[in-house]
């Protein structure tokens, strides 16, 4: 049985149908007035997993520009023909409006509680903003699901945005600030704002592990892994001289206790797929040594990195003083675990995502992503972020 094609099938009969359209403009939840006059946090619904939280008065950062695949895209593949897709119910029925938006999440992704925390609105995604430099210069979200770093990574789902596309799509926003507001206020504006990349699982999921163009005769996991790490390092590179100067890079997940891997391998007692999760640190390891040479190399730039890997299995070990009732089995799917087709329809979804770690076969609950959000943000739950967190890196800079 060819389970790729039978997957296809279920995402063609649920995901082209008419309802639930997603939302095209989710970040008008939270308006301004000007580009000049920074937005309000709307307070009638929570804006952290902390109680102690509060907004900041202004905004922290000028603007944040996010980089990545569907562990940050929030509504990009809405505009792509993909496979790789999130407009429709369940995705989205605990976020703010109750409505699909293109998150591959039930609620919000960890840049939406970041942006709270910044001060700013929700981030519109490149491709779904209405083009305006009033809304542009507050951030741009280029991140798109089924995204490698590698420019294939993930095309077997259709059409995506690569890391070295994004990257592009950046300099293009640039040169449209450049001719808007001019030179100088475009490189204060850059080197003041907050990019944020998440990327990387793809090159696993749908290249390395697939053994696509016979990849694992070219490269043994360590050698695929610094080749993943040095690109990225030469993106930010790029990064830099379009005056970009404070960066945080997310690294992976532990994708083999993912329910699509614990149902694939038969895991018993739902026991991470070990083989892929020692690739996992591998790379968070690469990644985190070029941030460290990065740091040496780049004048006046702040880079940290953030290991999701670390802040995951924090949740997954200590699940209980977290609140999660479900480890392994994600809230939406069919099959063991739930990880044998992906979500693709509401009667497919468990009543109370809060209770389980996994969304869906690869993605976190919103309840996940509040958590390492504020790992990311101030190391709240558990550290995870090198040299220092979000918070302090901020702190650091207009010290």
């Amino acid at each position: 049985m060819d389970f790729s094609v039978i997957k296809i099938l279920f995402i063609f009969i649920f995901f082209v149908h008419p309802e639930s359209k997603a939302l095209i403009y989710p970040q008008d939840l939270i308006t301004h007035d000007s580009v000049f006059d920074f937005p309000s946090l709307t307070p009638s619904f929570p804006t952290s997993s902390s109680p102690i939280f509060r907004p900041p008065t202004a905004p922290l950062v000028p603007a944040l520009f996010i980089i990545g695949d569907s562990s940050v895209d929030c509504g990009t593949n809405n505009f792509l023909g993909t496979f790789a897709r999130a407009d429709k119910l369940p995705y989205g029925r605990d976020f703010d409006t109750h409505q699909p938006t293109g998150r591959f999440c039930n609620g919000r992704i960890p840049v939406d509680y970041l942006a709270l925390r910044l001060g700013l609105p929700f981030v519109p995604s490149y491709l779904g903003q209405a083009g305006s430099i009033k809304e542009m210069v507050l951030g741009v979200n280029y991140a798109s699901a089924g995204a490698g770093i590698i420019f294939s990574s993930g095309s077997e789902l259709g059409q995506h945005i690569s890391l070295a596309q994004q990257i592009e799509q950046v300099t293009d926003t640039i040169q449209q600030f450049i001719v808007n507001i001019g030179e100088d206020a475009t490189t204060d504006l850059i080197s003041s704002s907050l990019f944020y990349i998440s990327i990387g699982s793809n090159d696993y999921i749908h290249y390395y592990l697939l053994n696509a163009s016979n990849v694992q005769t070219v490269y043994l996991p360590w050698s695929f892994n610094q080749f993943l790490a040095q690109t990225i390092k030469q993106e930010i590179k790029n990064l830099y001289n379009d005056k970009v100067r404070k960066v945080v890079v997310i690294g992976l997940a532990p994708i083999g206790c993912a329910p699509y891997y614990l149902w694939l391998y038969s895991s018993k007692n739902g026991e991470c797929v070990k083989n892929i999760n020692d690739m996992i640190l591998e790379f968070n390891f690469a990644v985190r040594y070029m941030v460290s040479e990065l740091n040496e190399e780049l004048v006046d730039a702040t880079i940290i990195f953030c290991d999701a890997f670390e802040g995951s299995m924090d949740i997954i070990q200590n699940h209980n003083r977290y609140g999660f009732n479900v480890t392994d089995e994600a809230c939406c799917g069919l099959g063991e675990y739930k990880g044998w087709i992906m979500c693709v329809s509401p009667e497919m979804a468990c009543n109370n995502a809060s209770s389980h770690i996994w969304w869906d076969q690869f993605h976190p609950t919103d309840a996940v992503n509040a958590i390492l959000a504020d790992n990311v943000w101030s190391s709240l739950h558990t550290p995870m972020c090198y040299p220092m967190n979000l918070q302090d890196m901020l702190a650091q800079s207009t010290s």
